[in-house]
């Protein structure tokens, strides 16, 4: 996913009603403080851009009717090559278990087997 789409994908993540409050208690905490953080940096890089300024705060509510312009401002702003403002869009896209977070993370190829999992935190047990 590349940087700017990963940072739209991730505010809109961060904003959407229920999407946060969805999360377990430990885990929404963390969602919430990293969307903040996340937030908090977007907003500093499109400082002194009226039209990003405007974008930013317009997105959260309407994130498909702001997006090309917010895009636009991101981009002209340098977020891309901004490795901070890159990795709060990825923290807050894996806490919230957002699609993109992890992408590559699995290439698996199973052939005539079975008893198997893929992802993580899974345990399994096999009886014989």
């Amino acid at each position: 996913m590349e940087s700017v789409t990963l940072i739209l994908a991730a505010l809109a993540a961060g904003a959407s009603a229920g999407a946060l409050d969805a999360l377990k208690d430990d885990v929404r905490e963390k969602a919430k403080a990293a969307y903040e953080k996340l937030h908090g940096l977007a907003r500093k890089r499109v400082s002194g851009r009226p039209h990003g300024e405007l974008a930013l705060a317009e997105y959260v509510a309407a994130p498909q009717k702001w997006e090309g312009l917010l895009a636009a401002e991101l981009a002209e702003a340098g977020a891309a090559d901004d490795s901070v403002l890159v990795a709060a869009a990825k923290a807050v896209m894996e806490l919230a278990g957002q699609p993109g977070a992890g992408a590559g993370r699995y290439a698996v190829t199973i052939t005539d087997s079975s008893r198997f999992q893929v992802g993580d935190g899974n345990v399994q047990v096999n009886n014989p």
